[in-house]
């Protein structure tokens, strides 16, 4: 008999292996059972021990010696049935169980979490910007807009200027190189320094966002979920454009 549904409502296999030996045999004796099964008796007590518990085996004294008897095997049902009332039981607990631990990992000792987009998915941190402004309610951002990179950042969102601006969103920039311009709810300042690798960040709403160019010259970008380090590059930015003209 294929003993993998037994497994399934908790059997052991040498448990598994005990039961079906003694339904086959009727009324046994641990002696029994231990040679038909080929287990030591020790085994084959521990296995009675645990069918009995769950209600599959009883027995009875015969000539002051123990006779083990399997129940009728419909009892398996109410196994199943018991087992199902009590996954019910834990599936409503875990609900509130789930909350408190999602509150935790939230919360959490503030794990960074990053996540890296490949060429063609810098829309997706522009789209994220404009989402977690607007979830957040923290309608502002701020930006370290590279020359070197602003001119194409926008290539497949070139609206997204006019979405910001619709949305009320205002944002912060630091420019690095020359040119850019205001387009509405903007402020900038310009910022000349010495780079060897061109990145545009952008600060905003617990995130920081990193877009650089790859060794293909490709756009590619790096988001880090976590409020401390968008606290601490805000500070930084904030304490930055308080002393440029």
């Amino acid at each position: 008999m294929e003993i993998n549904i037994l497994r399934k409502l908790g059997f052991s296999d040498k448990t598994a292996r005990v039961y079906l030996t003694l339904i086959g045999l009727g009324p046994s004796s641990v002696r029994n059972l231990a040679k038909k099964t080929e287990f030591n008796r020790g085994t084959v007590y521990d296995s009675l021990k645990w069918l009995k518990d769950i209600g599959l085996v009883n027995y009875y004294e015969k000539e002051a010696k123990q006779f083990f008897v399997a129940e009728d095997p419909d009892k398996l049902y109410g196994m199943v049935a018991k087992q199902t009332e009590e996954l019910q039981d834990v599936s409503k607990k875990l609900k509130d169980v789930v909350q408190e631990l999602k509150s935790v990992y939230d919360k959490g000792g503030e794990r960074p979490v990053a996540k890296y987009y490949e060429k063609g998915e810098i829309r997706k941190i522009l789209e994220q910007v404009l989402e977690r402004c607007e979830e957040s309610r923290e309608m502002e951002y701020r930006v370290y807009s590279d020359a070197d990179i602003r001119d194409y950042l926008y290539d497949g969102f070139e609206s997204f200027s006019d979405a910001r601006i619709a949305k009320g969103i205002n944002v912060k920039a630091i420019a690095i190189g020359s040119g850019g311009e205001l387009r509405g709810l903007d402020e900038r300042k310009w910022l000349e320094i010495k780079k060897s690798a061109p990145t545009y960040i952008i600060i905003y709403a617990g995130c920081t966002a990193y877009i650089s160019l790859n060794s293909h010259d490709d756009l590619v970008g790096v988001v880090i979920d976590n409020d401390g380090v968008y606290q601490t590059q805000r500070g930084i930015f904030d304490a930055l454009w308080n002393k440029l003209d």
